[in-house]
């Protein structure tokens, strides 16, 4: 058994919004010409870029937005007001509250323990294993409903959850049956 707590990073939290009223994304452009990018002929969406939460916001002429780059749920929602409040402050009408929902949340693990991924592949169930093609071993988790990339040097990303608490749950949940299994190795 481990006594070493597994590092866990977020690394990128996807969330979608919704407006609920159309954007003119030509007047957008036209009040915030610094801050936008927005080349319809490559690209429906226009590309809001924050420094601070260093995120990239993506909004459609629907009102649809998605905004990615944040490190938690808390600065994907800073990042989301923060653009509509620029939005406001330029001049472009926004009516209603955004409603922002979190979609995927990837972290980064340090397991801090090798693991034996060959063994994994038959014990753990529904993964996907091809050392030749990608040197990961692919898990899929039910409970919480992840998916996670599981690599001999203990090393993982996890990707899929709507909540962080879901990846501290599925880490905790796969750690623990990677022991009991004698799948994951310590060295001290």
């Amino acid at each position: 058994m481990s006594h070493v707590e597994p590092l866990i990073k977020v690394v990128n939290v996807v969330a979608s919004v919704t407006l609920g009223q159309n954007i003119d994304l030509l007047s957008v452009v036209k009040v915030l010409p610094e801050t936008v990018e927005y080349k319809p002929d490559e690209f429906p969406g226009l590309i809001f870029k924050l420094k601070t939460p260093k995120t990239a916001t993506l909004i459609f002429s629907s009102g649809k937005m998605v905004c990615t780059g944040a490190k938690s749920e808390e600065l994907a929602r800073a990042a989301v007001m923060h653009v509509v409040d620029e939005l406001k402050r330029s001049g472009i009408r926004i009516l209603g509250e955004p409603e922002v929902y979190i979609q995927n949340i990837v972290a980064s693990v340090d397991l801090r323990g090798k693991i034996d991924l060959e063994r994994s592949s038959f014990i753990l169930e529904r993964t996907m294993y091809e050392p030749e093609m990608f040197p990961g071993l692919i898990y899929r988790m039910d409970s919480p409903k992840v998916a996670i990339l599981i690599f001999s040097s203990g090393k993982l990303v996890c990707a899929g959850a709507r909540k962080e608490e879901s990846i501290v749950e599925a880490v905790v949940k796969l750690r623990a049956r990677l022991e009991q299994e004698n799948l994951i190795s310590y060295e001290y």
